[in-house]
């Protein structure tokens, strides 16, 4: 197949683009260069996304069998690439996320689940964040004439993780001591590897399939008892795990998902967050490697690459606890045993 991936260097864009390449499909990646260097293989177009200049100039480049868009945040200009590209591809595969669905994470979602209100040429500031996605959505549908697949994934992990939520626990496992863990051991996590995405969607693109898919680890078969051990045994700093109450972690103010990632209280709100169904995709051909196996990766290649240039991020918002809250938190675990 002849593949055009809209990104390609950073991450899940990346995983695509390895994985069409390992597949012998003929890739082309379009971007500015200034994420990271383009894999070999691959035929480099530079140009910005969200100049309308360089998207006509890009499908002139064309006719490509499918269009892989793994990084599109904003409608309007999803909707720009979808629009050139239209007519020049057969097919667009849009990457979304379990943030488009308006029930998640209150409650479990599947492919039917009602989405957020988002128009298909909103701007950044029209809609709150996480409608955003369903946006972009709506802009691939509406805009391009021709096959589309739509990938819904929740959080994703694996070697050359971009915000650093595993990144940041294998960090803090390889400094040793006693580590401060949320909640519960047996908690279920619902976690999936880039490189699996990626398989599953260009899988689909062979195939001809069509449509929206839910992606994401299977339901009740990992733990966060079980990452986070492994964790501490790939790092081998002899890190102690110490499981602590959400009571105690909320009433000092840890906060859920950025200090402590994967951590989701037992709190109504966030009581779906781990029950998407992935039936739909697994009847497709999504398959999911052990989360152990990608940690172990993960690990291997977060060594190779060294401490990154800046803090972990959620958007805005710095992953990871502080050393000194950690402290203090793990002072009051000790104090009162009852809410261990």
């Amino acid at each position: 197949m002849r593949i055009l991936v809209i990104g390609g260097s950073v991450f899940l864009g990346r995983a695509f683009v390895a994985d069409a390449v390992e597949r012998g499909h003929t890739v082309t990646v379009f971007n500015r260069g200034k994420s990271g260097p383009d894999l070999p293989g691959t035929r480099s177009i530079r140009g910005d996304r969200e100049d309308p200049a360089d998207l006509t100039a890009l499908a002139g480049q064309g006719p490509w069998d499918a269009v892989i868009d793994a990084g599109g945040q904003h409608p309007r200009t999803v909707g720009l690439s979808a629009r050139a590209l239209s007519g020049h591809a057969d097919a667009y595969l849009f990457v979304s996320s379990f943030h488009a669905y308006a029930d998640w994470p209150a409650g479990p979602v599947d492919e039917d689940s009602p989405r957020h209100p988002c128009a298909p040429d909103a701007a950044v500031d029209d809609v709150p964040a996480n409608a955003l996605k369903a946006g972009c959505e709506r802009a691939v549908e509406a805009e391009f004439t021709g096959r589309t697949v739509i990938l819904n994934p929740g959080l994703i992990i694996g070697p050359h993780e971009t915000p650093g939520r595993l990144l940041w626990w294998l960090e803090r496992m390889a400094r040793g001591g006693e580590v401060l863990t949320p909640g519960h051991p047996d908690r279920p996590v619902q976690l999936i590897d880039a490189r699996d995405i990626a398989a599953f969607g260009i899988r689909l693109l062979e195939t001809g399939d069509e449509g929206r898919y839910l992606v994401a680890g299977p339901q009740g078969t990992e733990t966060l008892g079980a990452l986070l051990d492994t964790c501490a045994r790939v790092t081998g700093a002899g890190a102690r795990l110490a499981w602590t109450a959400d009571d105690v972690l909320l009433e000092h103010e840890v906060g859920p998902w950025t200090e402590l990632p994967f951590w989701a209280p037992d709190q109504p709100a966030m009581a779906g967050v781990w029950s998407a169904s992935t039936a739909r995709a697994t009847a497709a051909g999504l398959r999911c490697r052990p989360l152990a196996d990608t940690v172990t990766d993960t690990w291997a290649w977060l060594r190779a690459r060294g401490p990154a240039d800046a803090p972990y991020r959620q958007g805005k918002t710095p992953l990871g606890i502080d050393a000194d809250k950690e402290a203090a938190v793990l002072r009051a675990r000790h104090t009162r045993k009852d809410l261990r």
